[in-house]
């Protein structure tokens, strides 16, 4: 079977309408925001020197920020704002999703929106100028009826240079909550499905030629006094954005959303969970690739109803503990801990995948490693890869303090394509997962960890506060706690590292159902 005869193209297709719509009306947003701030401010500054480099440098400055890291920044942010918001005012509203990537996506408009505003305004022949001000016009009148319809062609460039921006960088929006096209390409990557890959950037790359053109048709009818060009770009525009979001308006808003994070095992559990719930005849939808702190956050905020988290995580990141408890005792005190901010642990579903230092085990048996202590003797020797949270977390601070870890090289890279990597030899180490399939696939060992460093990583179910009492959201999910055992996750995870379409997280989750459903 070639890749463009692959039946996941018809499972990409079928979720266009909703990634299409989000995207289109987050860029849309953010992009009517910026023309709103930019364009008065270029108008206010063209001709006063200081103001207008400090305004130029600042939305520069902008520009030099990754798209993700700016996106990823505005959330903790607004949840600050939100708090803050509720507490003075009694006025509430989401930090997640559409709000911080519109903002964040308003300010990446703003550069060329200013610039080119900026000089299409300073370059107008001033004896134009001087002309209307000879025929009495004011100030006002000679700003609105001949600098700016000089300047307009020049701005419009702009404003086309600012949509493809805004259109492609909103594609890096999907971590922080917002659906849009970008879904295909995280989901893509982290489950290696390069058909959703391609799509996604396909689908993203004709979405900004299309609003390209269509804008730059309304630039040539300005250009050239003509208005059909013009009202044809304008129409053009306007059908684009009907096409895309008429679809997703009739949706009903009181779905369950059930959040996934960054990795193949979430979107498998998460497609699982969306399943038992529409099972149950109720309105459910998956909300992958959000960050550890941001699906917390977002289930807290109530932005999320429920998602899979691991005891461990919660235990060093939310609660910021560094002492190691027993199984029994951590779960116990994670329950009453979160319980206090009305979040319900409602169950384990029976397995753990805590980080673990994987190498192939033909090295481990060449140079003697059974543990992490036997591997502290040669680790000055080797190179650690790892996910993109891993070395800032407080398991990688715990493992280097219990056992003096120092590598010769640290390297980052997406989780699926570490275990390729060690095995290749590209990297000597990796801190993979217990529950990953590809461990055995690759012929690799996860070494002991002796001294404990790393807490207990249960797979547990989380619900948000305002689903605390919802019995029949408890009964659709109850089936599937303790059901899931490590072997049976694993062999999961390793149908989702594969490449056809009995891979998929759905296809995969209906499996895992067919497994321990009867159980």
């Amino acid at each position: 079977m070639s890749l463009f005869t692959d039946p996941r193209w018809g499972e990409a297709l079928a979720h266009l309408p909703d990634y299409l719509g989000n995207h289109v009306r987050v860029s849309l947003a953010a992009l009517a925001l910026g023309l709103i701030v930019s364009l008065p401010l270029a108008i206010l500054t063209r001709n006063r020197p200081t103001p207008r480099a400090v305004l130029l440098a600042l939305a520069s400055i902008v520009q030099t920020v990754p798209g993700l890291a700016l996106l990823a920044l505005f959330y903790p942010l607004l949840l600050l704002a939100a708090s803050v918001a509720l507490a003075w005012f009694g006025v509430s509203f989401s930090a997640f999703g559409f709000l911080p990537a519109m903002l964040a996506l308003a300010l990446y408009s703003m550069l060329p929106v200013l610039r080119n505003g900026i000089t299409g305004l300073n370059g107008i022949d001033p004896a134009l100028i001087e002309a209307a001000k000879g025929v009495g016009m004011t100030a006002r009148q000679s700003l609105v009826m001949v600098e700016l319809p000089l300047a307009l062609p020049v701005m419009m460039a702009g404003i086309r240079t600012a949509a493809v921006w805004v259109i492609g960088t909103a594609t890096l929006s999907t971590p922080i909550g917002q659906t849009s096209l970008g879904n295909y390409i995280f989901a893509g990557l982290q489950t290696q499905n390069w058909v959703f890959v391609l799509f996604g950037c396909f689908a993203s790359a004709l979405l900004a030629l299309a609003v390209d053109q269509l804008l730059g048709l309304i630039e040539s009818g300005l250009r050239w006094r003509s208005r059909v060009r013009a009202a044809l770009g304008a129409a053009g525009i306007a059908a684009l954005v009907a096409a895309t979001l008429v679809p997703t308006m009739g949706r009903s808003s009181q779905n369950y959303v059930v959040g996934a994070k960054t990795f193949a095992e979430q979107y498998v559990l998460s497609a699982l969970m969306r399943d038992r719930l529409q099972a149950a005849g109720l309105s459910a939808v998956a909300r992958s690739g959000l960050g550890s702190s941001v699906i917390f956050e977002a289930l807290k905020a109530g932005d999320i109803d429920l998602y899979v988290d691991y005891s461990g995580t919660l235990w060093a990141n939310q609660l910021h503990r560094t002492d190691i408890k027993p199984r029994a005792e951590l779960l116990a005190e994670l329950q009453t801990t979160l319980a206090k901010e009305n979040i319900t642990l409602l169950g384990e579903l029976g397995f753990e995948n805590a980080y673990a230092l994987v190498i192939p085990k033909k090295r481990a048996e060449a140079l003697g490693i059974r543990t992490i202590a036997d591997l502290a003797a040669h680790a000055s020797t080797l190179s650690i890869a790892g996910d993109y949270e891993f070395f800032s977390r407080p398991e990688w601070a715990a493992l280097q303090k219990a056992y003096g870890l120092s590598f010769r090289a640290q390297r980052q890279m997406q989780p699926d394509f570490m275990y390729a990597a060690v095995a290749s030899g590209e990297v000597d180490v990796i801190a993979g997962y217990t529950s990953d399939g590809l461990i055995a696939k690759y012929d690799l060992v996860a070494l002991d960890d002796p001294s404990h460093a790393i807490p207990p990583y249960d797979a547990i179910l989380l619900l948000a506060p305002k689903r605390a009492g919802d019995e029949r959201l408890r009964a659709a999910v109850k089936p599937l706690l303790g059901k899931i055992d490590i072997a049976t996750m694993r062999e999961a995870n390793l149908r989702a590292a594969g490449n056809d379409a009995n891979s998929s997280p759905d296809a995969v989750a209906k499996w895992l159902w067919e497994k321990v459903g009867g159980r």
